[in-house]
């Protein structure tokens, strides 16, 4: 793991694989760190060079220094990153607010897009209310003191049963989270949304664009990504039978051999 600076906050982030190689660039999701990667990135450095990342206040990064953060910020972080490893253009891939980075980049930075693989997201997720009661429990209350109550709607019944621990490991992560950066996260994802933003028509570049989802998802169901799919113009959309919020985690193997095959033909003709 390596840190660069931007904007005056440390930033946490990995970058794997030769430079010669495509890069791809993954996204976590909320509460989680850069780590929900690292059953899948061994599959990818045959052929891509890997570039991870932990969200502020997450994982090892330096928690949020404003009042406010903006899906902009997030992307413009992943972009510094993305200089930084010296490429033009790159894939993409992430999930759940990870995914709403990626939604960024379609709609203003779609030119540097190879592809765009967006899991257990959303254009809306959630509602403005569900997303402000959280932060201010987690501003009274603290991440780890929550975590027992949010780690558990993240995955399928059948992952805990085939490790028991995951429920432990995730929470002790959780809880190590900066409050106020999550609380700042919370409220972005009830505040800016997608809607309307992600049309061909609306989108300077094509991006070839694939959704996952999971038939266990409480907090991005199927119907959310579906109604994501329609805002892409009709993205193709597959639901991973089983699978809760982070395929990464739950079905590595099968996330990776899904991710590589939309990498391999991410510079073909795709929607935007």
């Amino acid at each position: 793991m390596a840190f660069h600076t931007i904007n005056g906050r440390s930033v946490a982030y990995r970058l794997l694989g030769a430079e010669v190689n495509p890069l791809v660039v993954l996204a976590h999701p909320l509460g989680m760190s850069q780590a929900v990667w690292d059953d899948v990135i061994p599959a990818l450095l045959a052929r891509y060079r890997v570039l991870t990342w932990d969200l502020p206040g997450h994982g090892a990064s330096q928690a949020v220094s404003g009042a406010q953060i903006t899906p902009a910020d997030l992307a413009a972080e992943a972009l510094a990153l993305v200089e930084l490893a010296g490429a033009q253009r790159f894939h993409f891939a992430g999930t759940s607010i990870g995914g709403v980075v990626g939604q960024q980049l379609i709609a203003e930075h779609s030119d540097r897009l190879l592809s765009a693989t967006l899991t257990n997201t959303g254009a809306v997720i959630g509602n403005p209310d569900l997303w402000s009661t959280r932060a201010g429990r987690v501003r009274q209350e603290g991440l780890a003191a929550m975590s027992e109550e949010i780690v558990p709607r993240w995955f399928a019944p059948k992952a805990f049963e085939e490790s028991p621990a995951l429920k432990a490991g995730w929470c002790v992560q959780m809880g190590r989270g900066d409050d106020e950066s999550y609380a700042q996260l919370c409220e972005m994802l009830g505040r800016d949304t997608f809607t309307g933003k992600l049309s061909g028509k609306n989108v300077s570049h094509k991006v070839r664009v694939q959704l996952f989802g999971g038939s266990e998802d409480m907090a991005t169901p199927p119907a959310t990504l579906e109604a994501l799919a329609a805002e892409l113009d009709g993205a193709p959309l597959e639901i991973f039978d089983g699978v809760g919020h982070v395929p990464s985690v739950e079905a590595p193997v099968l996330f990776a051999q899904k991710l590589i095959a939309v990498l391999s033909t991410g510079s073909n003709n795709g929607v935007a």
